[in-house]
């Protein structure tokens, strides 16, 4: 299967499930190919049919936008170098949860989680120690007992009823045991621990050069500015007064840009954000929903609430 095809049928199962799904990004570079949500779910997608090609520099930057648009980063894929991606099974590339579409299917159309993730070493389950504790208490079995029935040390029990993952061998035994469900499935989608997780990111992408004196204006009008270095837009700009962001982008209005700024448009209905697209000089007011603002106004205006109102008040025009 062709990389556009597995793309196409990925956006097509997710809107199967109910996702609002953004137009594909086809501008390059490109750290992800569409932003999709469902209600509060908002995810960025990468589609890969090797998922070995998903690099450590946008995995960084897939996280970092993920904690920027509060938004879950997801790789789908069908293989790695060495095997295929199996069912019902989470895979870790570079900080970012890795899924075939089986899996995805099972997760968003049919509301099944996951409940095994790969790690060096071979496949795992999380554990409910609670649960397995209180199974092995209301049985009378001591720590010894049950180490003894799965072969394992008694610190091994110890640290399973702590909270320690299984392999999937083990936790198949002792659901046989005690005959009850002790697996804890994959937080896939976005938790308290995985935003924590996503923060501890070192820095942010340095700037393009050309990019840094409007980077520093809208610093001084009062954005924070994120750059991006593979996203189809130059930063994501956050209003910290309004808790509001900004796709942005930045460069002469060429026919490229163009399809930027209806692209940003796109992403920016998903995602719910602005999007505004900083030129040099233009006549017209907006690129179907992104704003078109003249790097003038921004250093002219001076306040974000004044910046914030002209982006609102030109992505309403018509295009």
């Amino acid at each position: 299967m062709s990389r556009s095809a597995l793309v196409g049928n990925v956006i097509a199962m997710l809107e199967d499930a109910g996702f609002a799904v953004s137009d594909r990004c086809v501008t390059r570079p490109k750290s992800f190919d569409a932003a999709a949500r469902r209600g509060e779910e908002l995810l960025l997608l990468k589609v890969l049919a090797n998922v070995d090609a998903f690099d450590a520099l946008t995995g960084a930057e897939m996280r970092r936008l993920g904690t920027h648009l509060d938004a879950t980063p997801l790789v789908f894929g069908l293989r790695s170098r060495s095997e295929e991606l199996s069912p019902g099974v989470v895979y870790m590339r570079h900080g970012v949860p890795a899924l075939n579409p089986d899996t995805a299917y099972e997760l968003f159309v049919e509301g099944v989680p996951p409940f095994v993730y790969a790690a060096p070493g071979g496949l795992y389950v999380s554990l409910d120690g609670d649960v397995l504790a209180d199974e092995r208490e209301q049985r009378g079995w001591s720590l010894g007992q049950l180490a003894a029935e799965l072969g394992v040390s008694r610190r091994t029990v110890s640290k399973y009823e702590d909270g320690m993952s299984a392999s999937v061998e083990v936790a198949a035994r002792l659901e046989d045991l005690f005959g009850a469900e002790l697996a804890d499935p994959v937080r896939v989608l976005d938790t308290e621990k995985g935003k924590e997780e996503r923060e501890d990111i070192d820095g942010e992408p340095v700037s393009h050069p050309d990019d840094e004196g409007l980077i520093v204006s809208l610093t001084r009008v009062g954005f924070d500015v994120h750059p991006t270095l593979h996203a189809p837009f130059k930063a994501v700009s956050e209003d910290t007064a309004e808790e509001k962001s900004m796709l942005t982008g930045f460069s002469p209005l060429t026919e490229t840009a163009e399809k930027r700024a209806r692209l940003m448009s796109s992403l920016g209905e998903v995602t719910r954000t602005r999007s505004v697209y900083v030129v040099n000089e233009t006549k017209r007011e907006a690129v179907e929903g992104t704003a078109l603002v003249e790097r003038g106004e921004i250093d002219e205006d001076g306040d974000p609430a004044d910046l914030r109102d002209l982006v609102r008040e030109r992505a309403e025009e018509p295009a």
